[in-house]
């Protein structure tokens, strides 16, 4: 039987595997919603990435991972074991990598609208490099760096103009976009006069992220060239080198059985030459190239498991299967309409015959998922949600109250709590 992520299997009594533990198991012991993530698949989708850059790209390189897909201490130390640096969205993330033990070299600082206490935050641990996404931010990154005594390290993030073909929420690289400065405006050039002329700022390289689920090479290598084109300019107009060009994540993964994304090292390879023969077109230094993947690391190693609370069939209209979960811990198809496969753990090699709506329990008409291929259902059974190991704890909320669930992240086939159940105390615990 063929699974979405190889990180799955079926064990001698038919049953789902993660990381070869069976979850029903992992389930019964650890209760239910549960987030499980393949440890050893997450290490290995690791080295893909740098075993991938380090073969097709002469240059200096590095791999950040996108924590913003998911974000705990234990995961920071895995990518950081396994010789990645961190990409933070955010100052809660920066000091998430910073208690794991990421080195502050190693990390760089995201975010389009970065408080004061965050740039004092990164520039006071002397992260790696801070991104700046506008002209505001490079007057508050001088203002913070005079303070400190220090000067930052900083890239812009700009935006090429490249409209990916993924969903419209997921494409940040366009012009109308809340994220980066144009390009072709000309406020992109502004931008780096102004970063040149303010002190405390070493500006670095550029920055720009097309958008996520990307499956061809193409727009990639059209951002490059854009990117390319426009660190020559700067060369040309305002003899200043930029000598790093990060060109962010949006490496797609399979979630469904249709889908047939680009393996790792042959999305990677292509990006990498696009990059090499940018430099050689414009006569210009190969750049530092950092790419940041995050959902192509953890999405096809996680899954969530829940519990059938009911099974309500209105004839001839749908079958909704009700689950002890929801929006809480997987916002995503709500967001927008993401789609995912599921199963039955304990009867997972048996054919799926029933077509079902999933249902949330929170006090919205809120689904995981419409019209989903699934073994015939009943109450009590668990179910298995596949490819959630992105954007679903780290999207996670409290809506309604409902504690968040925890992460348990499976090893050799023995498991370990990376992050512990939340309970109702936690949940009221802040309240005054």
């Amino acid at each position: 039987m063929e699974f979405v992520s190889d990180c799955l299997g079926l064990n001698e009594r038919d049953r789902l595997t993660i990381g070869g533990a069976d979850v029903a198991e992992l389930a019964r012991e650890f209760g239910t919603p549960l987030y499980l993530m393949d440890e050893d698949a997450v290490r290995r989708n690791c080295r893909a990435f740098t075993g991938a850059m380090s073969a097709s790209y002469p240059g200096k390189w590095a791999v950040a991972y996108a924590n913003k897909a998911l974000s705990c201490k234990h995961l920071v130390r895995v990518t950081r074991e396994e010789g990645l640096y961190a990409n933070a969205a955010g100052g809660g993330e920066v000091y998430t990598a910073l208690k794991a033990g990421m080195p502050p070299e190693k990390i760089i600082f995201h975010g389009n609208n970065k408080t004061g206490e965050e740039l004092r935050l990164a520039i006071g641990s002397g992260i790696l490099r801070i991104v700046a996404d506008g002209p505001e931010e490079l007057r508050n990154i001088s203002r913070i760096a005079a303070e400190t005594g220090r000067t930052a390290s900083v890239s812009i993030r700009l935006s090429p103009g490249i409209e990916a073909h993924t969903y419209e929420v997921l494409q940040t690289g366009k012009l109308d976009s809340k994220f980066g400065v144009p390009i072709e405006t000309g406020a992109a050039m502004e931008a780096v006069r102004l970063a040149l002329s303010l002190d405390g700022i070493d500006l670095y390289g550029v920055h720009c992220h097309i958008g996520s689920q990307i499956f061809e090479p193409e727009p990639f290598a059209m951002a490059v060239d854009v990117m390319a084109a426009f660190m020559v300019k700067v060369r040309d107009e305002l003899s200043h080198t930029l000598k790093e060009l990060n060109l962010g994540g949006g490496y797609g993964i399979r979630y469904t059985s249709d889908q047939r994304p680009r393996g790792i090292r042959e999305s990677v390879s292509a990006t990498a030459e696009a990059v090499r023969a940018a430099a050689e077109k414009h006569n210009f230094p190969l750049p530092e190239l950092v790419i940041e993947p995050g959902r192509g690391i953890v999405a096809g190693a996680g899954i969530t498991v829940y519990t059938v609370g009911g099974v309500k069939e209105i004839p001839g209209v749908r079958t909704y299967v009700s689950v002890d979960g929801g929006m809480t811990d997987n916002p995503r198809y709500v967001l927008y309409g993401a789609q995912y496969e599921i199963t039955l753990p304990e009867r997972a090699a048996e054919a799926k015959t029933q077509i079902v709506t999933l249902a949330g329990r929170c006090c919205e008409n809120e689904l995981l998922g419409k019209d989903m291929p699934v073994q015939p259902v009943r109450a009590g059974d668990l179910l298995a949600v596949l490819c959630t190991g992105a954007y679903n704890y780290s999207m996670a909320s409290n809506y309604n109250r409902v504690p968040r669930p925890p992460v348990v992240m499976v090893s050799g086939g023995k498991p370990f709590v990376a992050v512990r159940r939340e309970t109702w105390e936690d949940v009221a615990g802040l309240d005054n």
